[in-house]
């Protein structure tokens, strides 16, 4: 039967059934919303109308009010807009439904990228043997964070499971039963989450997609790639970052810690019990029927009737699991042993664990922690610390850190930072000691700018009273200068003998995670990836040299601006000079509940990273490599582009624009995370501790997105100037990294809208910069339609683009009235005696209308 192209099959699916079920939406009566579903598709015409006509958001709002809403007064004017806001964040939590719903019918889940490609075009090729070989040493990590970028509560993101349900079985009357529910739910929450809601909330995640979805992954590779032999290679990792993430992150207390790590193992025990629960109904033969009873009975003990006491051990689980095994094989003809398997394989992948519970502080924050540790040992046992420590070279210093024993006592410290750090390497082997070693095995050192830094990290782990701890130390480099220098810090911890004997004890192998969010800020598009792909050849190198085995693990967020966009596209680029045994990504907030918030997305994602490793390294393997001249070409790009984004950053209107013009401000006042919007607490914005996705988010809120291009048109521009553009359309048509990077530049474009903000254009203040960013956008889009040979952005994903589109219809309105209240914001605290209550209520108007914005994009922060 003949397959409609994915555009037509996004359009009959998608398409066609939001506009049916919103119109029975807007239809339905709800209490004191009364002709808002009427009102709004008039309000959103006049919106399109009025940006084609160049007109500002208060002339939009005025020309509205003036036509449709005769005789009313402001606070009349403020019910209607937050009646818009509810009907537009029902709108986008409906299309978000119908988009999930029709997810395995959009995109071809049999498909290029999938397993059953792979499987296919290993026989195709005779690659069976080498396939199975990189299956038995790779891995794919994704780590769940806690990154507030999620702001639906969990009441609606039930729904919207129900409501997904419901759609694909085109219930009618459930659907209308649901959106009836969804127009009377609450959207707000009225408190911020704390870090164990938080992983509450993801680990909903973990037990209803992630674990169904890796039994299945492995279940088909151990059958059809495998050949029925046992797969002893995960291949599946989960992380976590809620509860163990304390950069930044005041709430993260050891007491959390613990708690999450217990959730977390209570989690998974709750998943084998269900699972065993529904064999004991199949597996009701002689010789096993006792011996599941006795499983669930262990089982069901250790999840509800404990106080964190586990009646079974994980190897006991693994024992009895292949006893019944040989039993069903050898005397019940293999009856239902499929789901018997499913389930052996998920022990053997999450163990009592779940997910690694990673800890994770700032480099400065272990700088006050060591001096205060330094200044206690100098009072109780000077033998540890020489007096002048600091004073010291930094090969001096490692010498002493390589001899440096202790058993310290957090309750010893007066410092809360102090304590509380301390604590935290004691609360991994509490978790270890319940959970197993993967529970909690990885310290990450954020803003990671020294070798020194790491070392400080071992040596505070060490004094402990841990001698050789089981505990990897991942240092995370970030900025520019840091992200180059990466190479040399890694040699000196190669070389040291205290650090080498430590990675002898890991299994020589050293994970290095690399921060695009703040690369990205720091340095600008273009140069944040370069230095990444620069920073991995380097590592990649110096650790080979050493018989380290390096794994790259990548701080990515939502938008390109972040890491994020095609990510499978960027693994299956990298070349034979880029260590990848394993790919290993942060993934949080929209991007969990996008990417992986059901099983047909979840097991797509999770199946093309899978398949960009094999492409890389099985079918690709010694391509993708980036010749002299390419290299050459990509660094002068890059340093066109960060010359001009550091030209830009450093424009004195910067910070002000951002801060009297955008959002910025109002992430910190909302109820999504645990985690403030910057590191520090002074009341002044300091860039270096502004967080990524506030900066991000902000931009985005605007509808200029800068973070994503800013810099690429004036490096393009330069070469067609200078009449070397074959040059850039060379590295695009031959590197697929160039190429992807790009790409994902133009979703960026794609989101942006500059009507919106056009009205900046003409403020005495911050006219010249607005149009600053505006004639950098326009050179962007311009020379990569040219570079592409595209009429239209996205042009080659064009289920992609028309899903934006639609999105940015959904939420033009929102758009309009957030920028209509940030610009009366400004005219009422212009006045001699500024409304306050008013003011107010305009904010809570800019902060309501974000959440909407942000969901609707999906990717934006």
């Amino acid at each position: 039967m003949y397959t409609l192209p994915k555009i037509e099959r996004f359009n009959q699916n998608v398409l066609s059934k939001y506009n049916i079920y919103n119109s029975v939406f807007i239809t339905l009566p709800f209490d004191s919303i009364d002709n808002t579903g009427v009102m709004l598709p008039l309000f959103t015409d006049v919106c399109e109308t009025g940006f084609k006509k160049q007109e500002t958001p208060k002339e939009i709002m005025e020309f509205f009010s003036k036509k449709y809403l005769h005789n009313t007064n402001e606070k009349e004017q403020i019910d209607l807009m937050f009646r818009f806001i509810q009907y537009i964040e029902r709108q986008i939590v409906l299309f978000d439904a119908v988009e999930d719903a029709a997810f395995p019918v959009v995109n071809n889940m049999e498909g290029r990228g999938s397993l059953r490609d792979i499987k296919e075009k290993s026989d195709a090729k005779g690659r069976q043997d080498e396939l199975v070989e990189f299956l038995k040493d790779f891995n794919v990590r994704t780590v769940l964070t806690a990154h507030p970028t999620q702001f639906y509560p969990g009441a609606v993101l039930g729904i919207i499971n129900d409501l997904t349900k419901a759609i694909r079985e085109n219930d009618l009357l459930r659907i209308k039963q649901l959106l009836a529910q969804l127009g009377k739910t609450p959207f707000i929450k009225n408190e911020k989450p704390n870090p164990f809601d938080e992983a509450v909330s993801l680990i909903w995640y973990l037990e209803n997609v992630f674990y169904p979805t890796s039994s299945d992954m492995i279940h088909y590779l151990q059958k059809n790639v495998f050949e029925g032999e046992t797969v002893n290679n995960p291949i599946i990792k989960l992380g976590f970052w809620p509860g163990g993430d304390r950069d930044g992150n005041p709430f993260v207390t050891t007491e959390i810690t613990l708690k999450v790590a217990d959730r977390l193992r209570t989690s998974i025990l709750k998943c084998y019990y269900m699972e065993v629960r529904r064999l004991k109904r199949k597996l009701t033969f002689f010789n096993v029927d006792v011996l599941i009873a006795e499983l669930e009975s262990k089982l069901y003990r250790s999840v509800f009737y404990s106080q964190g006491e586990i009646f079974i051990t994980l190897d006991e689980l693994k024992s009895q699991l292949n006893k019944i095994k040989n039993i069903v094989v050898e005397q019940h003809e293999s009856l239902y042993l499929d789901e018997l398997e499913s389930l052996i394989i998920n022990v053997n992948l999450f163990g009592f664990y779940f997910a690694t519970l990673d800890i994770r502080q700032n480099s400065r924050i272990h700088d006050a922690v060591f001096r205060d540790i330094f200044d206690f040992y100098q009072k109780n046992d000077p033998s540890v610390f020489p007096e002048n420590y600091y004073e010291l070279s930094e090969s001096e210093k490692f010498d002493v850190l390589s001899n440096a024993k202790g058993d310290l006592n957090s309750g010893n410290f007066e410092d809360e930072m102090t304590r509380s750090t301390i604590e935290s390497i004691q609360a991994i082997k509490v978790i270890q000691a319940k959970n197993g070693e993967e529970g909690a095995n990885r310290y990450i050192i954020s803003n990671n700018e020294s070798a020194l830094n790491v070392m400080e990290t071992l040596a505070m782990i060490r004094l402990t009273d841990w001698e050789e701890p089981t505990v990897d130390v991942i240092p995370l480099f970030e900025s520019v200068d840091d992200l180059l220098d990466a190479h040399n810090i890694m040699e000196k911890l190669y070389t040291n003998p205290m650090y080498a004997s430590h990675l002898k004890n890991r299994g020589n192998i050293q994970t290095i995670m690399l921060g695009f969010s703040d690369g990205t800020k720091d340095g600008g598009y273009l140069m944040a990836n370069w230095s990444i792909y620069q920073a991995k050849e380097a590592l990649t190198t110096i650790s080979r040299k050493y018989n380290v085995e390096v794994i790259f693990f990548d701080g990515r967020g939502g938008p390109p601006a972040r890491g994020g966009g095609k990510t499978h596209k960027f693994y299956a680029s990298l070349g034979p000079n880029i260590e990848n045994k394993e790919i290993q990504i942060t993934v949080q907030g929209q991007t969990i509940s996008s990417n992986f918030g059901t099983l047909d997305s979840c097991r797509h994602n999770l199946e093309n990273l899978l398949s960009a490793g094999v492409t890389n390294q099985v079918f690709n393997k010694g391509k993708n490599i980036l010749s002299p001249e390419d290299k050459e070409v990509m660094g002068q790009v890059s340093e066109l582009g960060y010359e001009k984004y550091l030209s830009f950053k450093n424009h004195p209107k910067f910070i002000p624009y951002l801060e009297k013009m955008s959002t910025l401000k109002y992430y910190a006042k909302t109820n999504i995370g645990s985690r403030p919007s910057k590191r520090n607490k002074s009341a002044s914005l300091d860039f270096k501790d502004l967080r990524a996705i506030p900066f991000v988010g902000s931009w985005s809120q605007l509808k200029q997105n800068v973070p994503g291009f800013y810099g690429v048109g004036a490096a393009l521009k330069h070469y067609e100037e200078a009449g070397e553009w074959n040059k850039v359309q060379a590295l695009y048509d031959n590197s697929m990294f160039f190429r992807t990077l790009l790409e994902n530049s133009m979703m960026s474009l794609a989101k942006s809208f500059f009507p919106l903000t056009a009205y900046m254009k003409k403020d005495p203040e911050f006219g010249e910069f607005w149009q600053n960013i505006y004639d950098e956008f326009l050179d962007t889009k311009r020379l990569l339609l040219k570079i592409a040979g595209h009429a239209e952005l996205m042009e080659n994903y064009p289920d992609g683009k028309a899903s934006i589109e639609i999105r940015e219809r959904i939420v033009l309105p929102l758009l309009t009235i957030q920028q209509y209240a940030l610009l009366r914001i400004n005219e009422l605290n212009k006045a001699d005696k500024p409304d306050e209550a008013l003011i107010k209520v305009y904010e809570k108007i800019v902060m309501r209308s974000l959440f909407g914005n942000t969901n609707a994009s999906r990717n934006s922060a």
